[in-house]
């Protein structure tokens, strides 16, 4: 076998199950390689659009995405969807195509370092220069890429080096993965957290995205119920304990001080569970350094002086959860928490009856809530829209909304939505996105209809970019250099031949979502929205907690 024979059968070794990626003159060995290959090769139409089907796959499976592009411009337009999934913790494997080794040390068409470039938004990037090294490079780029923090790996295959052939022995076959038991926290830690939870009163959980990954949604949702804690989750974590749950408390992360900002606020200590920084940073919420903080995850805390912690219990999460809980005593619990919980529930139902048109975002989730099933899945793109989503839209199950809050990249959701919809092909999945991000990556609409991935994306058409205009509006009172004219977007659906419908008005949105759901080709909702509900959003926060 060459080189590339052999990278193709360390991806098989590793489980992979879909190459996203474009072909090029630089990566036809590996092309060629994978005819032959139980893995599925996805054309797509925009690298970029690779990486971001790679990156949801990896977040949504906890197994590596794979992307594959060409040197050069295919190679750059990775950049983004890796960094993507680096910065949300999604493993993923980007390979590259590259020159042939005997012209990268002179001025030569489209030849970039490439292993360089990729150092700063990955976990490693590796070139392979030897032909005997391609099985160990592959084991070492998924070990660290599905390693706790999970996240990004690149791989560089020069063209020449991908023809050579691997001397058969060690050097050609795959290196077997072995499974890696959870470390586990030590009882000292256990019974030092169990110490500051009782000697507060107001204690708040936090929990992020690693709680997740780490499948601690059972745990944490009976650590709360069995100790009366009241759970604020960040917006990658939502769903991690159920909105029906007496100790639900919201999602934290708009700009705007909201009621779980408030909940915090008053809090005496804050166990943060699988808390990332990056998620919603210390300064929003702890800006004078004055929480009490008791760390539990699988990894020790950032360095952050706003956020040192009391007390770590660093290991398996629910392992550390259900521990604790059997050095704990239940805690009293505020009315105050009750009634904040009831005012976050109130606005999310408060609009479901509401017939003014354009239809107002509160609306629009509503009806969302009523069409997709517990465990159906919503992917938000970056906008105004994800501000709503992340404060009104209820989840019952952890990655069944699914929002980019660490890197936080437009134009993620239809191609997300395809990764989704290979997954889960027995589920609804809905791609929410606004005009702006929406035009980012429409053209994967082609690659939806080829792969017949039946997946609804919901347009919020305002034609601005409206979270931009949302903060000039709430910092100088005006707006510019916001706003766009935009296409068709029912004949720009239909010219990919997937299915186009607008909203006219308000009362059509449910039943148009519903039919939506029941075609077998992708299809587009083109529904305006009346983003005056953002000032006054930040209007009626500002009364209630200014």
């Amino acid at each position: 076998m060459n080189t590339a024979e052999v990278l193709v059968k360390c991806l098989e070794n590793e489980g992979v199950r879909y190459i996203f990626g474009i072909p090029g003159e630089e990566n036809l060995e590996i092309i060629e390689a994978l005819r032959d290959s139980p893995i599925q090769f996805i054309t797509v139409r925009h690298e970029q659009g690779a990486a971001f089907m790679a990156d949801m796959y990896g977040r949504l499976t906890g197994r590596a995405g794979v992307c594959l592009a060409t040197l050069g411009p295919g190679a750059t337009n990775l950049v983004t969807g890796v960094a993507d999934a680096n910065m949300d913790g999604a493993p993923l494997v980007a390979i590259t195509g590259q020159v042939g080794t005997e012209r990268m040390h002179l001025t030569s068409h489209q030849y970039l370092d490439l292993v360089t470039l990729f150092e700063p938004v990955t976990k490693r990037s590796r070139q392979i220069v030897r032909d005997d090294t391609v099985n160990e490079i592959i084991r070492i780029v998924f070990k660290y890429a599905q390693a706790e923090k999970p996240g990004a790996c690149h791989v560089d295959l020069p063209c020449d080096i991908a023809r050579h052939e691997v001397e058969e022995g060690p050097s050609a076959h795959p290196i077997r993965a072995y499974d890696v038991s959870p470390e586990l926290a030590n009882v000292t830690s256990i019974r030092a957290a169990a110490d500051l939870l009782a000697g507060s009163e107001h204690p708040v959980i936090l929990a992020g995205h690693a709680a997740v990954r780490n499948h601690a949604s059972e745990s944490l949702t009976h650590f709360a119920d069995t100790l009366h804690i009241p759970v604020i989750s960040t917006m990658m974590a939502k769903g991690i304990v159920p909105c029906d749950d007496d100790y639900e408390c919201g999602t934290i992360g708009i700009p705007q001080k909201d009621y779980p900002d408030h909940l915090i606020e008053k809090a005496d200590l804050v166990i943060a569970v699988g808390y990332d920084l990056v998620e919603y940073a210390p300064t929003k919420w702890n800006p004078r350094a004055n929480h009490k903080i008791l760390h539990i995850d699988a990894r020790p805390a950032h360095v952050n002086k706003l956020y040192q912690p009391n007390i770590s219990v660093v290991g398996d999460i629910s392992y550390s959860l259900d521990h604790l809980i059997g050095f704990c005593q239940e805690k009293t619990v505020s009315d105050d928490i009750f009634k904040i919980r009831d005012a976050i529930r109130n606005e999310r139902e408060m609009y479901a009856d509401d017939t003014a048109y354009p239809v107002k975002p509160q609306k629009i989730l509503c009806d969302i809530r009523k069409v997709l099933g517990k465990s159906d899945i919503l992917i938000s793109d970056v906008g105004a829209h994800k501000m709503w989503i992340g404060r009104q839209y209820p989840c019952y199950q952890p990655n069944t909304c699914i929002i980019s809050n660490g890197f936080a990249t437009m134009g993620i959701a239809v191609p997300g939505a395809i990764a989704a919809k290979l997954i889960y092909p027995e589920k609804k999945v809905l791609a929410v996105a606004g005009d702006g991000g929406f035009l980012m990556n429409c053209q994967e609409l082609e690659t939806a209809v080829r792969l017949k991935t039946p997946f609804v994306t919901l347009i919020f058409h305002d034609a601005s970019y409206g979270l931009i205009k949302w903060k000039q509006m709430e910092r100088y009172e005006h707006s510019t250099s916001v706003d766009f004219g935009n296409p068709d977007f029912v004949k720009m659906a239909e010219s990919f031949h997937a299915i186009g419908y607008r909203i006219e008005k308000t009362e059509d949105l449910l039943p148009t979502l519903e039919k939506a759901f029941r075609q077998e080709v992708p299809v587009v909702i083109d529904c305006p929205v009346d983003y005056d509900e953002n000032m006054k959003l930040t209007d009626h926060l500002h009364e209630l907690f200014e």
